[in-house]
């Protein structure tokens, strides 16, 4: 690899703002549900490269016009730019009979040393595969990994630019895997769909940038919409908030090109009382958490892998005052936690599991929940403090199953020792 590390445009606008770009040569993941924008974005990343005339290519399991139709729904004539060889499209066809056979590792393992004989062959300066997910279901998560940090290696020494794009996990399983694919990329793009009107279009909803190797200035999210003819659009974040007075309800109304929100005032500060219902993959139902925390306690009676298990409670009064709800705080909080954690609302309580999780990490995770609250006012996180307690059970032999862990809560076990949300972080 050249000795010099150097940062390029992606062509996505909150990429580009917030960390100036990606590295060249590193691999970042594209994580999220389908039809929630994923193979537009993948598009607008490979049109960047065909722009600064250089090559992309373009793996898709897509059908070729499928794809075509996709690109003219952001005004990009992707036949164009085949024809001058910038965009290269490569068509693989998923590995959907090889599960049942006895080492299907072996021909998956073929499926990704591919990716990097056909970039030996093309040389582009980006790669993006559009989507990998069903090449990943490997059976040995050991050789998933050394197989995919080898190619990531032999890419990233030919200063090749990757993104993978994958589906979010639905299983345990699949969740261990993708968490793999994360450790070893330079970053992640996670998109989660929300289930109202951004900026007055459906297809919308918060996308995130995380790094992990690199990329200093950290994690950022925003809200984002599809715009036809143009593609995934994120608030600038140099917009100002034009703020215009409502009498009526004791509200203000902040309007970000075009789209109201509501925002409670307290004590001198604004708060955006809006719920927003977010997709969130590892906010499970209740008898799916509790199926859940059972096997995660069996893993832990029989390996010794111990987990922490977390309630947060919202006191009433924060919502009757127009400070805090349990959908804000719940929102908080999956938008904090990793991906590998579980977490279940139970009436006024937001319980967590986090698997594998250091005293470090837990912290990190607290005082990234304070950050995506609806306000980052010191004084708002100092009124609201005062009602969310804390508490974390010990986890030890006494612990047979869920109900052991659930049942003081649904129950309001007074024995259980809250404390509150600053306390809580501190200790």
């Amino acid at each position: 690899m050249n000795s010099g590390i150097n940062i390029i445009r992606s062509g996505f606008s909150l990429i580009d703002e917030k960390w100036g770009g990606v590295y060249q040569g590193g691999s970042y993941m594209i994580v999220g549900p389908r039809k929630s924008g994923r193979t537009l974005l993948s598009l607008q990343l490979a049109l960047e490269t065909a722009k600064d005339n250089e090559t992309c290519l373009y793996f898709t399991t897509m059908r070729p016009r499928d794809l075509m139709i996709h690109a003219s729904s952001l005004n990009f004539d992707l036949q164009k730019y085949m024809n001058r060889n910038r965009i290269i499209v490569v068509r693989v066809n998923p590995p959907t009979d090889i599960y049942d056979m006895y080492n299907p590792d072996d021909f998956l393992i073929e499926y990704m040393n591919d990716i990097i004989t056909v970039a030996s062959q093309y040389k582009p300066s980006r790669i993006i595969f559009d989507e990998l997910t069903p090449f990943i279901g490997f059976r040995s998560l050991d050789i998933l990994e050394d197989v995919f940090a080898h190619l990531l290696e032999t890419v990233e020494e030919k200063n090749i630019t990757s993104f993978f794009v994958v589906g979010e996990p639905a299983t345990q399983k699949t969740e261990d895997i993708i968490n793999i694919l994360r450790d070893n990329a330079t970053g992640t793009i996670s998109i989660h769909k929300l289930n109202e009107k951004i900026h007055g279009k459906y297809h919308g909803g918060i996308v995130s940038i995380i790094p992990n190797v690199g990329h200093t200035e950290g994690e950022f999210q925003s809200e984002f919409w599809i715009e036809p003819k143009v593609g995934i659009l994120v608030v600038p974040s140099e917009e100002p908030e034009m703020v215009m007075a409502d009498e009526t309800n004791g509200f203000n109304k902040q309007t970000k090109n075009g789209v109201s929100h509501k925002s409670a005032k307290q004590d001198g500060f604004k708060i955006n009382m809006e719920d927003r219902n977010l997709d969130l993959s590892n906010l499970y139902p209740y008898n799916d958490f509790q199926l859940i925390l059972n096997n995660q306690i069996a893993l832990y009676q029989s390996t010794g892998q111990k987990f922490h298990f977390i309630s947060f409670k919202l006191d009433q009064t924060a919502h009757i005052q127009g400070l805090l709800s349990v959908n804000q705080l719940q929102n908080a909080i999956g938008l904090s936690i990793n991906k590998r954690d579980k977490f279940c609302i139970i009436d006024n309580h937001v319980v967590l599991l986090l698997i594998r999780s250091s005293y470090e990490s837990k912290k990190k995770i607290f005082n990234s929940v304070k950050k995506h609250l609806p306000s980052s006012d010191p004084k708002y996180i100092e009124a609201i403090s005062k009602f969310i307690f804390g508490v974390e059970i010990e986890i030890d032999d006494s612990i047979t199953n869920a109900e052991s862990l659930l049942t003081p809560i649904t129950s309001n076990d007074s024995r259980l020792e809250y404390i509150s949300f600053n306390e809580f972080i501190e200790k």
